[in-house]
């Protein structure tokens, strides 16, 4: 009987290890993988001790982590990019992210390597913003936004900076310059 009991809850706590492992790419509201929006850039150190933390904070003798910071897998893999609210602050709070690796990934399956269509297809989007050499994507009820470069557009909409683009004149296999999360730290 004790036999049985200790092996079911060694079985129940793999399990539960295994679903952390996942979590750790996961992407939800407030949250990148271990990541959340209460973190200061201060403690990305221990979140990312066993990945490889390169400080681009331009500050030459800074005590801990301040700055935007790269983070990388120990392979050399590129994970993240994060910007702090105030650069020379190591108490501020995490406010962009920029995602480069395709395991971070939405509940509904987004990630750095979707489409355009798998944006339309699951999501609400809030709004659209042309800028110079791109569009950005808003998605309702969520922290992520997506930048798609104009070469993707149709020809008549890639020259004008003030055109009103609308969702249904971005093309379907369009793909994301940049995927991003931006948390709003003003509570």
């Amino acid at each position: 009987m004790k036999k049985t009991l200790f092996i079911g809850a060694m079985s129940a706590l793999f399990f539960i290890q295994c679903d952390k492992k996942n979590d750790s790419f996961s992407i939800q509201q407030g949250m990148v993988g271990n990541l959340s929006k209460d973190i200061q850039i201060r403690q990305v150190d221990s979140l990312f001790a066993d990945d490889s933390i390169v400080k681009l904070s331009r500050e030459r003798n800074a005590l801990g982590t301040q700055g935007e910071v790269e983070i990388y897998e120990k392979g050399g893999t590129k994970l993240l990019l994060l910007s702090p609210d105030d650069e020379y602050n190591p108490n501020s709070l995490i406010s962009n992210i920029q995602v480069f690796d395709n395991r971070y990934k939405t509940a509904k399956g987004l990630h750095k390597g979707s489409t355009f269509k798998d944006v339309k297809a699951n999501y609400t989007i809030l709004n659209i913003e042309t800028t110079i050499n791109a569009v950005v994507v808003f998605i309702e009820d969520s922290d992520i936004f997506i930048t798609i470069d104009k070469s993707q557009l149709p020809e008549n909409l890639r020259y004008d900076p003030s055109a009103n683009i609308e969702a249904s004149q971005i093309p379907d296999d369009a793909t994301f310059k940049y995927f991003m999360i931006g948390w709003d730290n003003d509570n």
